[in-house]
């Protein structure tokens, strides 16, 4: 018979989207009704979530939908009980660096939504006091998970690129500004007083997509610009949209790589999917989104010649082959929450801890900053 333990996890933010939808019904709730996390010697942890946040109905309501008894709206009493040995945090930016501290002082593991902290000296204190204390500590890097990105790794690590040359990548959708039709972003989103917009949210995403895929970023041109001046809140109230809502960046990568990424909430999708990668190389190039991935290797590229004078005949779209998926991918989310429970419960790796959310941090000072003084700025070693 197998054996089987519990670990306590403490949920701090299940009432938003993100920390209910992903993090609790997709992945913890997910991973107990597998039967827990299996580990290396076979067993299996199961966990037991005790759900924290500031409004006790919905805590209430979530707890009764998924048969769950523990929840509370007291955090420091979620965090003295010594069941409970982690700590996860999915609130609003502007709360999680306190809450984190709070979590490590009382002893406790940590894993954490991005960013960790609103500014670059909160993020590295927090690694600071992480270490100090002997803390483990993980901070999601849900994308990597996913199963178009999963393929275009698998690409880059055989080889089919050759020299690669460039990423460009293309993210975001239309966000609805609240009036006629509701919006399907909360309105904190779009006020910096509130930790918004879109620099801060996304990229904290692409430094460690460009980091882990093709080579950590070494400088960066940024433009972000608030294209919607007014949007409407929840309640139908409209406010000054303070934050931005769109942003171009240009990434200078370790090897000599060129990536741009456009990353926009005011952007009407043509593309398969809401964010989409293409990789140029010396052998071959692929385009992959989040759950596809197709390629053109060098020897079937077709050999286009400019000639205004005619429309277009070249099938270019059929002319790119699907990746296949071969294996069956799990949830993003899930996948990574199952890789952090084995660091905590049996010590296995775990690359994605509080200092790679530092360099997502970096980036994202560094691109405000280049667009602030319209200039390039380069990211320097980051140290503890």
């Amino acid at each position: 018979m197998t054996a089987e333990r519990t670990l306590g996890v403490v949920m701090n933010g299940v009432t938003g989207r993100m920390g209910y939808r992903q993090h609790l019904v997709r992945s913890v709730l997910a991973i107990r009704e597998q039967g827990g996390v299996e580990l290396a010697d076979g067993s299996r942890v199961r966990l037991e979530p005790v759900l924290v946040g500031r409004n006790a109905e919905k805590l209430r309501e979530i707890a009764r939908r998924h048969g769950l008894d523990r929840w509370t709206t007291d955090l420091d009493a979620a965090l003295s009980d010594d069941s409970c040995p982690l700590y996860f945090d999915a609130q609003l930016t502007q709360a999680r660096e306190k809450s984190l501290v709070l979590a490590m002082d009382a002893g406790k593991h940590v894993y954490t939504e991005k960013p960790t902290a609103e500014t670059l000296a909160g993020a590295l204190e927090l690694a600071r006091r992480a270490r100090a204390a002997g803390i483990k500590n993980g901070v999601v890097h849900d994308k990597l998970y996913l199963p178009g990105l999963l393929k275009l790794k698998r690409l880059v690590d055989s080889g089919f690129f050759g020299r690669i040359l460039s990423v460009r990548g293309e993210f975001g959708y239309w966000v609805f500004e609240g009036d006629w039709q509701s919006a399907q972003r909360p309105s904190w989103n779009y006020r910096a007083e509130d930790g918004g917009g879109i620099v801060l949210d996304m990229f904290c995403h692409w430094s460690y997509v460009l980091e882990n895929l093709f080579g950590r970023v070494e400088a960066v041109i940024a433009k972000a610009v608030t294209h919607l001046p007014e949007r409407h809140d929840e309640r139908g109230n409209p406010y000054a949209a303070t934050a931005d809502d769109a942003a171009y960046g240009i990434f200078e990568l370790a090897g000599g790589i060129t990536a741009q990424i456009n990353s926009s909430w005011c952007v009407r999708v043509n593309r398969d999917e809401l964010v989409e990668f293409q990789v140029d190389g010396t052998h071959g190039s692929a385009v992959a989104g989040l759950h596809g991935c197709k390629v053109q290797p060098r020897v079937v590229t077709p050999k286009p010649v400019w000639n205004p004078d005619l429309a277009q005949s070249e099938p270019f779209r059929a002319q790119w082959q699907e990746v296949p998926d071969n294996v069956v991918r799990d949830n993003g989310f899930k996948a990574q929450w199952e890789q952090f429970v084995r660091h905590v419960v049996d010590d296995a790796p775990n690359a994605y801890d509080f200092m790679a959310g530092v360099r997502g941090l970096q980036l994202a000072e560094a691109g405000l900053l280049s667009s602030r003084e319209g200039r390039r700025v380069e990211l320097g070693e980051l140290s503890l």
